[in-house]
């Protein structure tokens, strides 16, 4: 398997932190820093950033587009699962991002069912912190199920993450 530059880090970070024997469960999603848009909690881990008024962080409604258009064909829609798949906003309850990125990149047998690896789809693997936010607020009840009515601008930062990420061979 070739594997893309997004998945190779993804990997990075799963080796680097540990599997899911190991792993810690998600801390406290509180945005407790900002880096151009993008929120991070207080172990470093992505998460969301909405406001009073609803509008979220533009990686939240990315995590939306993504997943609606990769991940709600077996997990449902907003992440409710399926017959097929687990809802995915409740297992985020459980993973924390670096387990997260390491089932999406890697893919796992799920009983009678696989869930395969995303690797090597761009849609999914330079997208994987953007799909966990999403699915974060919506395990929280941060967002309700459905497209987010508001959202915040487009950070450069992501445009050209984005274009390095498709781009990248």
């Amino acid at each position: 398997m070739k594997l893309s530059l997004a998945g190779a880090l993804a990997l990075g970070v799963v080796v680097s932190f540990g599997t899911a024997a190991y792993a810690d469960p998600p801390g406290d999603p509180k945005a407790v820093k900002s880096e151009d848009g993008k929120y991070l909690d207080a172990q470093g881990d992505p998460t969301y950033n909405v406001k009073p008024d609803g509008t979220v962080d533009w990686y939240t409604f990315s995590g939306y587009r993504r997943y609606h258009s990769e991940c709600h064909v077996c997990h449902g829609p907003n992440g409710a699962g399926s017959t097929y798949a687990p809802a995915l906003k409740d297992s985020v309850k459980r993973f924390n991002y670096a387990e997260f990125a390491g089932i999406v990149i890697g893919g796992r047998p799920n009983g009678t069912s696989v869930m395969p690896s995303f690797a090597d789809n761009k849609n999914a693997s330079c997208y994987l912190n953007d799909l966990y936010v999403y699915l974060r607020a919506l395990s929280t009840g941060a967002i309700p199920a459905g497209r987010p009515e508001k959202k915040e601008e487009k950070p450069k930062a992501f445009t050209e993450a984005e274009t390095a990420c498709m781009n990248a061979k």
